[in-house]
């Protein structure tokens, strides 16, 4: 799964102009964007912090607070693309931050 083409679709409000995409060479690489986002707004949201922390709950608030989120992945196997949901992308941001712990 690491070397898997994977594009993050994103609305950020009901208004379908936050609607945007990024894309990535890697599942993991994805995950890393998605935490950059979150890393981001934190900062915007504290511009005089130094330093931010956050936890899995923190991020998963965030991403639940989204208006969309899913990703699709591409599969050699069959040569397309897959779609996943916002679910599957916490539990692959779990696994991601998890391994970084290690």
């Amino acid at each position: 799964m690491a070397n898997k083409h994977t594009i993050i679709l994103m609305q950020t409000s009901q208004n379908r102009a936050t609607r945007t995409f990024m894309d990535y060479d890697s599942i993991s690489q994805a995950m890393d964007g998605i935490c950059g986002i979150y890393e981001r707004k934190l900062k915007d949201l504290n511009p005089a912090a130094r330093n931010l922390t956050y936890d899995i709950s923190d991020l998963y608030n965030f991403i639940d607070g989204l208006a969309d989120l899913s990703s699709l992945v591409y599969d050699q196997s069959v040569q397309a693309y897959l779609p996943y949901d916002r679910q599957w992308i916490k539990q692959r941001l779990f696994q991601h931050l998890k391994k970084m712990a290690h």
